[in-house]
């Protein structure tokens, strides 16, 4: 028996690659810093507004609100055992790929997690990235500081519903604050 595999174009981008998006307008990144720009992703930064919830106990059903303030300059001090919302520098535009945010190395060897199950954004995703970040223990955080890296997959096949156009897209209002949970807005 004889496997076949067909060969299809590189599924990550590479760094001129994420050029060429950005050049015909596919991909956008504002603000955009060359310097950022990796073998194959591209650095995002903490935005200077961090959040938390108000209540102890969240409801899948209900709308949990949070508490939005502003990273001081001498940076904040997360503390285990909470889950603080956080947002990216960047506001950024995927027109034809599929953007996925993960976590840098340096951050991760700190103790950070910035993304608890949301690190795949869908095609047509434009704003900030909304950021749910826990530690393993106390660390400090400074606005504008290195906290994950983009990459972008190429998509198979055509587009029907981007992102950006669904009517029931929770996170299309573009924010330079963290969005908390929309779950509520669904129907279970």
């Amino acid at each position: 028996m004889h496997l076949y595999f067909k060969r299809t174009t590189r599924m990550i981008l590479t760094d001129l690659q994420i050029l060429e998006e950005i050049e015909k307008g596919t991909i956008l990144i504002e603000p955009y810093d060359r310097t950022c720009l990796g073998t194959n992703s591209y650095d995002v930064h903490l935005g200077k507004y961090l959040a938390f919830y108000k209540d102890e106990v969240l409801d899948a059903r209900k709308h949990n609100h949070i508490e939005v303030f502003e990273i001081p300059e001498e940076g904040y001090v997360l503390e285990p055992g909470r889950l603080y919302l956080g947002v990216t520098e960047e506001y950024t535009e995927t027109h034809a790929h599929v953007p996925f945010l993960e976590g840098k190395s340096s951050v991760g060897r700190l103790g950070i997690d910035i993304h608890a199950t949301a690190g795949k954004g869908d095609v047509g995703f434009c704003n900030h990235w909304t950021l749910e970040i826990s530690v393993s223990q106390k660390v400090r955080v400074y606005h504008n500081m290195p906290i994950g890296q983009l990459i972008y997959f190429v998509v198979n096949g055509g587009i029907e519903n981007y992102y950006n156009q669904k009517s029931n897209a929770k996170y299309n209002q573009r924010s330079v604050y963290p969005v908390e949970s929309m779950m509520w807005k669904n129907k279970f």
